[in-house]
């Protein structure tokens, strides 16, 4: 078995041992109560559009694996989540799939089982416009996914050490392909700094996926068998704090939330700081991984969870969540301070 292969099957395992319910940065966000809702039940839509790509619901199944036979198994699993509920879907890193062809199966297996959905694939930024068409090619994708991920790289024994190149190499990508470009994290999160970075050379889908969900830092930090970088398994910035980041500097592009996202009001409150769409990775896997009929519904749960908190608020779509009230406070809040981050105009929006 290809070394490769045994690290995507060691990352599903050590994600499922690390996971635990943890302490959202979301907690540290609450919707102002208003009486008066104004609207009913029925005349909410949950329905998104981000320029080229149109979901039904405004959260999708966020990438995570493929790359050996077990996580193909996986792949199949979480697409027919994906088929049965109308979800956008990504792949892991096709990386694998391309210097391994007999592992190609293992990513293919989730347009198979989803033909008509929503598809991405997933590459990291060490690739150039080749292997991005290739893994667009492979999959039959509506748009590719750009994993950044330097703090996982410099702690993996086997990881990348050359970074300069990222960023010329995911411009000459979003020149090649005729697909949209999405730029992601990996669970450590985005600055305003880097979220501005990627909006000069043109990409218009960003997901800053930070701090709270699975830690890559903190897996490829047990797979070092000596010289453990204990230091860096508390990298980066949470995903709610990402937010108010990319708020700042957000010019005609569309973030996207991801990173510890376990439940509904996690996805409101993403929405209502400004995210476009919310991507959710380690709570689907962990409810695969149990059981496909359960994931099914806990989608079906979510959805009317969401009907139900926008009417509450008043918001018939998903774009008016940015015009409610919400008081932030807490390790949110003393960020937003050092960084000049205005957080009473998030608590006074409704007038």
């Amino acid at each position: 078995m290809p070394k490769q292969t045994n690290r995507k099957n060691e990352h599903v395992s050590l994600s499922e041992n690390f996971y635990k319910e943890g302490i959202s940065s979301f907690n540290d966000l609450h919707f102002v109560h208003h009486s008066f809702p104004e609207i009913n039940v029925a005349d909410i839509d949950l329905s998104v559009s981000l320029g080229e790509l149109q979901f039904d619901a405004p959260f999708f199944i966020n990438a995570m694996t493929g790359g050996s036979d077990w996580t193909g198994k996986l792949n199949q699993k979480l697409a027919i989540v994906a088929r049965e509920t109308g979800l956008a879907i990504a792949t892991g890193s096709i990386s694998a799939g391309l210097r391994h062809p007999e592992f190609a199966d293992s990513y293919k297996i989730v347009r198979e089982e989803n033909p008509n959905g929503l598809v991405f694939a997933n590459l990291g930024a060490g690739h150039g416009a080749e292997n991005a068409k290739r893994a667009i090619d492979l999959i039959q994708a509506d748009a590719l996914q750009i994993h950044v991920n330097a703090p996982q790289e410099v702690v993996m024994p086997e990881g990348d050490r050359e970074f300069d190149q990222w960023l010329s190499n995911i411009q000459e990508i979003l020149e090649a392909i005729d697909v949209p470009l999405i730029v992601k994290e990996v669970g450590f999160g985005m600055s305003r700094e880097t979220v501005s970075r990627l909006q000069e050379i043109g990409v218009q889908y960003i997901d800053i996926s930070g701090k709270g969900g699975t830690n890559f830092a903190q897996i490829e930090n047990f797979r070092r068998h000596e010289k453990k970088l204990d230091g860096l398994e508390s990298w980066g910035q949470t995903t709610s704090v990402s937010l108010l980041e990319a708020m700042e500097v957000q010019n005609n592009s569309y973030i996207i939330s991801s990173g510890g996202i376990r439940t509904a009001q996690d996805i409101v409150k993403s929405l209502a700081l400004g995210a476009s769409l919310v991507g959710i990775s380690s709570e689907f896997m962990h409810m695969v991984l149990e059981d496909v009929d359960t994931a099914i519904e806990r989608v079906y749960e979510w959805k009317l969870e969401l009907e139900r908190t926008m009417t509450l608020l008043g918001t018939k779509t998903v774009p008016e969540l940015t015009k409610t009230d919400i008081i932030i406070s807490g390790e949110s809040a003393h960020w937003a301070d050092l960084r000049g981050i205005d957080l009473r105009k998030y608590a006074n929006r409704s007038h």
